[in-house]
């Protein structure tokens, strides 16, 4: 596989984390990674051949002309602490295939291990009861159990046994099987609201995400997006009851009305 990636840099880490993303529910780890990504200088590390993963069905065609197939982007990044902690490799993946997932987690541990990165994190949503005005918990899991008091030094919520569908979690488990350490952490989001984007979720994730890897990143942008967002979600919900409320109810004038009649 190691014939699929191609590396622009060679750069020297010290002792590197890597975070890896997909898509996923409330897009809480594309959200975090994007964040992370624009919030820091990382530069251009490599890529994945997506051809491998990804079939094309189809083109677009521009002025009547056709374009080349265009694939979903899987590419690497790197950050240099000048601080002198850990550096950073970042994987941002556009999109998850349907097919090769098993393998594609693969390529991107085949770079981890060739900077030898210490540990993985992947970051994910926690469907849950939480009320959409609530602050979300951040739950974790690890590949380990040597490594269970991590969550409990970072106040995570332990949950026990769950499932983290897609390649945020299935990297975890090809890690554990590579013996490479990894931690997911995955941000509490409402049971009824997994088809909208989620920075509440992911603003807490990060904050958590953060604390781990020992470095500072200015929150006030993601912050106040999630303001808007919780607010634009008081709001749909109170007219969605409105209607609720006028479609299955009947002012009582109109019912005494009836009963004269």
């Amino acid at each position: 596989m190691k014939d699929l990636i191609r590396l622009y840099a060679r750069p020297k880490l010290n002792a590197p984390n890597m975070l890896a993303s997909w898509p996923g529910i409330g897009n809480v780890s594309i959200i975090i990674a994007s964040y992370l990504k624009k919030s820091l200088d990382f530069k251009e590390l490599g890529e994945i051949e997506p051809s491998a993963f990804f079939d094309a069905i189809g083109v677009v065609a521009k002025d009547n002309v056709v374009e080349a197939p265009q694939f979903p982007q899987s590419q690497f990044y790197y950050w240099k602490n000048k601080g002198g902690g850990s550096d950073i490799i970042l994987f941002i993946g556009e999109d998850q295939p349907y097919t090769k997932g098993y393998e594609l987690a693969n390529c991107v541990l085949d770079v981890a291990e060739r900077f030898q990165v210490k540990r993985i994190y992947t970051c994910a949503a926690a469907l849950s009861r939480i009320h959409h005005t609530e602050q979300p918990r951040v739950w974790g899991v690890v590949t380990s159990q040597h490594m269970s008091g991590e969550l409990e030094k970072y106040d995570l919520v332990q949950r026990g046994n769950l499932q983290i569908a897609g390649l945020n979690g299935l990297l975890l488990g090809v890690a554990k099987e590579r013996e490479i350490e990894g931690i997911c952490l995955l941000g509490e989001v409402p049971m009824h609201a997994t088809r909208i984007q989620n920075p509440m979720a992911a603003l807490a994730v990060l904050q958590a995400l953060t604390r781990m890897l020992g470095i500072e990143i200015d929150f006030t942008e993601l912050a106040q997006t999630a303001r808007e967002t919780a607010d634009w979600m008081k709001q749909v919900v109170a007219e969605a009851m409105e209607e609720y409320i006028d479609h299955f109810t009947q002012p009582i004038w109109e019912v005494e009305e009836e009963e004269e009649e």
